[in-house]
């Protein structure tokens, strides 16, 4: 179909109105093919009719002259219960030059799910009137995924929010940098956010944004606050919600777990980047021995196109608990401890255990040795194994660049970083510049840590660390598997941090084949130190780092031990007792040396 103009009436209107239909399911899409071709070719759009509704829903816009080709558009219809059209207009001012065209309009998995003859399991819900068998995991999420509304009945209401009545039991954090916008209809901006809500996926709608146009700058960050939750025995809470994150400078989307309420917590998922014009569904598994919060953080990107939204949070199989969460008092070392510590006797210079309020030293403390009962000496430390499996970064962070001043970094547009991917989210073509999967699994569903090359530029580093590491013992040594492949592939090096001083310890560099490859990197006798692993972007964006499977072996110091050195032993002059097969070898397993000493 296209269109011809025939007069030249100041303002004119065609409109190609689709039949009208009953109803969707929840899944439905619509796509088609359209030509917008001229110089003054003028808007055209695609809106939503339902019926009982007076405002029509804008799904598509095209503003401009595209260009002298056939162009694909996607549209997200998602459940509509209530019959409705859809409706092509087309607006030309008084002067209109040029061709508008539409062609191959698809309509798919737009009927209700089929009727089943029978449904079992515990992991699959037999809708009641429909008699369609569906995942229980879509139970209770506030979408009508039955075409009947049962999957949606019984559900308690203090563990769901569409937004059309307020936050329900959310709140703004006070910590952050501004609030969510709850919204009806397109957001303000062209080009960027959501153009309805996915719950009534029309302007009746309401949904939350996170705007990033000014006064907002880079990297300000915008919290959503769930109610607290009761930890559970074997059961794992399910968090289900929906987000939309459209715009060429879109940044991130994170979801956080705490469990003490003035920090962040425990990074759970995140996404970042342009994702398309559509609504996508997220499901987290949660598991906590603790009462514990989610946080919903929005941040912002380099630009006004930026929008975020979020829809349709709900949570399955959790217990809502009545209490708040322990804050985290600081000590006037600075140093964090719990306000709930148990009585203890301890002074400044020494950690007190959690469980039991018994006091180690200092030195004591992320030293790859359990020194207190409930080994909460070594929890805010490096994991001595770490596979990402479990999405954390097992203590490891990223350091505030000191390079860039403040006002650089809001105006650089591409930053170069860490983080956690897996073959699974990889797009194609993709597999030949980061791994299609991981080292731990061999799968693209297994996880591992990257510097991802498609942002930044030539020469950029990104550093990510363990926390200090106060001290290791004569034979500690760090494994890890690399992967490093491209064209243009920078380079890796693991450095060994004290203070402010870096010393090199590794490095590679060029793509090094489509395998993993093994690396040991020997550390010895350190102390109040952090391992840095850092990549340097090459040239183009053809060619990912990748890092999985680091271990730290034999790291524990040595222990001075309450008997005599045996006749095997030769007893080091700090009292240690170490292996007379260790003498005069050149390597300092007494760690004061005395077992290299030339007059042995």
């Amino acid at each position: 179909m296209f269109i011809m103009k025939n007069s030249s009436i100041i303002s004119q209107v065609a409109q190609l109105r689709s039949p009208k239909f009953s109803q969707t399911g929840s899944s439905c899409t619509v796509s088609f093919w359209y030509y917008n071709y001229g110089q003054s070719v003028g808007a055209a759009e695609m809106q939503l009719l339902v019926d009982g509704l007076k405002e029509p829903t804008v799904l598509w816009r095209v503003y401009y002259n595209q260009g002298s080709q056939w162009l694909k558009a996607f549209i997200q219809l998602g459940r509509l219960p209530h019959p409705f059209q859809l409706s092509l207009d087309k607006i030309s001012l008084g002067f209109y030059d040029g061709v508008s065209a539409i062609d191959d309009i698809m309509f798919e998995n737009c009927a209700l799910p089929p009727l089943a003859v029978s449904c079992e399991g515990p992991d699959r819900f037999w809708c009641r009137v429909t008699k369609a068998c569906i995942d229980s995991l879509l139970v209770c999420d506030l979408v009508d995924n039955c075409g009947d509304g049962s999957d949606e009945d019984n559900c308690n209401p203090d563990l769901q929010c569409n937004f059309e009545n307020g936050l329900c039991n959310w709140e703004q954090d006070v910590e952050d940098d501004f609030d969510w916008i709850r919204k009806q209809g397109p957001t303000p901006t062209l080009n960027t956010g959501p153009l309805k809500d996915h719950t009534t996926g029309t302007v009746k709608g309401h949904y939350l944004y996170m705007e990033s146009s000014e006064p907002y700058v880079f990297q300000n960050k915008a919290v959503l606050l769930s109610p607290v939750f009761n930890p559970y025995g074997n059961e794992t809470c399910i968090f289900r919600f929906h987000y939309h994150m459209f715009g060429k400078q879109v940044y991130k989307l994170s979801v956080f777990q705490r469990t003490v309420s003035n920090t962040k917590g425990q990074l759970l998922w995140y996404k970042f980047g342009n994702q398309g014009n559509r609504w996508i569904r997220e499901t987290l598994h949660i598991n906590s021995s603790k009462p514990f919060q989610i946080l919903v953080e929005g941040t912002v990107g380099d630009g006004f196109t930026g929008d975020i939204g979020i829809d349709d949070l709900s949570f399955l199989s959790c217990t809502l608990y009545n209490g708040d969460l322990p804050a985290i008092s600081t000590t006037p070392s600075g140093t964090s401890v719990p306000a709930t510590l148990p009585m203890n006797n301890c002074t400044e210079e020494e950690f007190v255990c959690r469980a039991s309020g018994n006091c180690i030293q200092m030195i004591q403390k992320c030293d790859f040795r359990p020194d207190c009962s409930d080994k909460s000496d070594e929890a805010p430390c490096a994991m001595e194994v770490c596979n990402f499996e479990d999405k954390t970064l097992c203590g490891w962070y990223q350091p505030a660049s000191e390079e860039t001043s403040e006002t650089d970094s809001i105006h650089s547009t591409n930053i170069f970083k860490w983080g956690l991917g897996r073959g699974a989210d990889l797009f194609p073509g993709q597999e030949n510049q980061s791994p299609s999967t991981d080292h731990t699994t061999f799968t693209e569903e297994g996880w591992y840590l990257f510097a991802d090359s498609s942002v930044g530029t030539f020469g950029q580093t990104a550093d990510i660390a363990t926390p200090v590491i106060s001290l290791t013992g004569p034979k500690c040594r760090m494994v890890f598997w690399n992967h490093m492949i491209g064209a243009t592939v920078g380079s890796l090096q693991v450095l060994s941090k004290i203070g402010n001083v870096t010393s090199k310890l590794w490095a590679q560099s060029g793509s090094q084949g489509t395998q993993w490859n093994r690396a040991e990197v020997f550390l010895g006798i350190r102390s109040s130190f952090q391992v840095v692993f850092r990549a340097k972007r090459g040239v183009s964006y053809m060619g990912d780092v990748a890092v999985d499977d680091i271990t730290f072996e034999d790291c524990s110091p040595l222990l001075i031990p309450d008997r005599p050195c045996t006749l095997e032993e030769f007893t080091c002059a700090n009292k240690y007792c170490v292996p007379k097969d260790n003498l005069c070898d050149f390597i300092n397993d007494c760690a004061d040396n005395s077992d290299e000493n030339p007059n042995i």
